[in-house]
């Protein structure tokens, strides 16, 4: 049931005919209370869609009754009539619900530069009936080049959280990636929310760098109802969110455009987990290595030619890799022959140990495949 997992909350997803396939395109879920404390996390990027721009002011206050989502058009270079649209989408939600504009986050995913047709979007939204049932219909309605939909649920005693996501092109994102929702009936204010959300994408989302590319729509959000009466500890709330979050977000790797191996980089022995990160970055952004494991070419070269254009602290002569488990430089030398290695499973696991310290990361990617080329180069058409 996804967002509608914990006690509190009621979705949807339709159809409205913004999407030329005719599959679902449209998403609500409403926070049924009694709470409706929220936080959010938006892209980074400073090219922001009307969304995004519309969803920052309505977090302000860290109340949100409910949230619509839909795919089929980012909204995003569409002017003062874009922005338009996602305002009258929000009152349009809260006229449907009963609750107030300023309280409705609005989401969107697609082709930038197209204006959404806002007739078709008003009368999808007076159309809609949500449910508890619902939630594995909004899923299905925010996909846009994803092959299925990515849900998860985590269940403590007591209270839990359901989370939906979508993106599988666009994965480098600036503290959120793409589309997500997550919902809770655990007890606890906007600010505690926040400081969990915080954490959790940022070792989670954050850390998944499938293409290099940042998307414009960018927002995770999380909505609690307070419905099962339980407040768990700060830690205890941020352990679980985590816990969706890298779920969520190793879904997002696993349907990557094109994607033929799911790469884990795992940096160990850093003076700083911001050291290990930039390393993990660098390698997983670096289109040769990527090009390499698309072929199957355990080539290790490229992983240190990558951690070599870093500003992080280590000896550039006395670093060991692995490569699923077989050690093929040891100290900055060839160590074990690089025919050991099978690249052959789609999982891929790279540990770089830098040997200054201890402080470690671990940063997703995916290889460079023809697949993905060709998927984005037809990707408007």
């Amino acid at each position: 049931m996804s967002v509608t997992h914990p006690q509190g909350f009621s979705a949807t997803g339709l159809a409205i005919g913004l999407k030329s396939s005719g599959n679902a395109d449209l998403a609500l879920v409403q926070n049924l209370g009694p709470s409706t404390a929220a936080a959010v996390v938006f892209t980074s990027n400073r090219a922001k869609a009307n969304p995004i721009i519309w969803s920052q002011q309505v977090i302000a206050d860290g109340v949100v009754s409910a949230i619509v989502l839909n795919s089929g058009g980012a909204n995003c270079y569409t002017g003062s009539r874009g922005f338009q649209v996602t305002h009258a989408t929000a009152e349009a939600v809260a006229a449907k619900l009963s609750v107030s504009a300023g309280d409705v986050l609005v989401c969107s995913t697609g082709l930038i530069g197209d204006q959404l047709p806002l007739d078709k979007l008003l009368t999808g939204i007076h159309a809609a009936t949500l449910s508890v049932e619902g939630g594995a219909d909004a899923a299905l309605a925010i996909m846009t080049t994803d092959s299925r939909p990515k849900t998860a649920i985590v269940d403590r005693d007591g209270w839990s959280l359901g989370g939906m996501a979508k993106g599988a092109g666009m994965l480098a994102p600036g503290l959120a990636t793409m589309l997500v929702v997550i919902t809770t009936d655990a007890n606890l204010p906007s600010a505690a929310l926040d400081a969990a959300l915080r954490e959790a994408t940022r070792v989670s989302f954050d850390r998944l760098d499938s293409d290099g590319c940042m998307s414009t729509n960018d927002q995770v959000s999380l909505l609690a109802s307070g419905a099962s009466g339980i407040a768990p500890t700060q830690a205890e709330f941020t352990a679980a969110v985590i816990e969706i979050c890298r779920n969520l977000a190793l879904q997002l790797q696993g349907d990557a455009e094109g994607a033929s191996h799911d790469i884990t980089i795992e940096t160990v022995g850093a003076r700083s987990e911001d050291d290990a990160v930039e390393v993990g970055r660098s390698v997983a952004r670096n289109n040769l290595f990527k090009a390499a494991v698309f072929g199957n070419d355990p080539n290790w070269g490229r992983v240190l030619a990558a951690v070599g254009t870093t500003q992080a602290e280590f000896d550039p002569y006395d670093i060991d890799v692995s490569i699923n488990g077989v050690m093929v430089c040891r100290s900055g030398e060839p160590g074990e022959s690089r025919d050991l290695i099978d690249l052959t499973p789609r999982a891929v696991h790279v540990l770089i140990d830098l040997k200054v310290a201890d402080a470690t990361a671990t940063v997703l990617t995916n290889d460079l495949t023809h697949d993905y080329v060709h998927e984005n180069s037809a990707y408007a058409s």
